[in-house]
């Protein structure tokens, strides 16, 4: 018997995290075969690193901060660390910030992923963008990714409280991005872009 407690998602949340992104992003690869993948969403940002809430970041990178694997080579592999499909017509025309992007699937930060997103060098922090970005790789599909700042990660307010008080601006903001995004690529080569 399956008890509703164990089904997928049985608390009607949205699904994040990189179990959902990956399980999605290769799902929607293989049934869609799209030219560009958009992981769009919100995350935290680092104040050190020049994020302020509601900015707007392409990643250039991504990376994990929460899969430790203490063992040569592991440990790179757990990191995952890779370049973002490189979009330089976008980030000028758009006038977006340029960041790299840790993921990993809490919402808080502990000292040992605060030590690892240190080492990634990440302007922003999520929870699903390296997942997408491991499986696109996988299926050779170009994949880029735009996060809006709803939180400091490195501020005073407690990540939680910050998130959602801004989160209905910043998503304002995250769509009002993505559109401009949407509409630059309309009948564009990837190599346009």
């Amino acid at each position: 018997m399956h008890s509703s407690a164990t089904s997928p998602n049985a608390c009607g949340v949205d699904s994040v995290g990189t179990v959902s992104a990956a399980l999605l992003t290769s799902f929607s690869i293989q049934t869609l075969k799209p030219d560009l993948i958009i992981n769009a969403g919100t995350a935290g940002g680092f104040k050190a690193k020049g994020a302020s809430i509601g900015d707007v970041f392409l990643a250039s990178d991504v990376s994990f901060h929460d899969r430790r694997i203490p063992i040569p080579v592991f440990d790179m592999y757990g990191i995952g660390a890779r370049k973002t499909s490189a979009v330089p017509n976008i980030l000028k025309e758009l006038n977006l910030k340029i960041g790299k992007l840790s993921t990993g699937d809490s919402l808080d930060m502990s000292p040992q992923d605060e030590k690892v997103i240190l080492s990634n060098d990440a302007t922003v922090k999520d929870m699903e963008g390296a997942a997408v970005a491991y499986v696109a790789d996988m299926f050779s599909t170009p994949a880029i990714f735009v996060k809006a700042v709803t939180d400091i990660v490195d501020g005073e307010k407690p990540t939680s409280e910050e998130f959602l008080q801004n989160l209905i601006a910043v998503t304002a903001a995250l769509d009002l991005a993505v559109t401009k995004v949407v509409d630059f690529i309309s009948g564009k080569r990837i190599s346009d872009l």
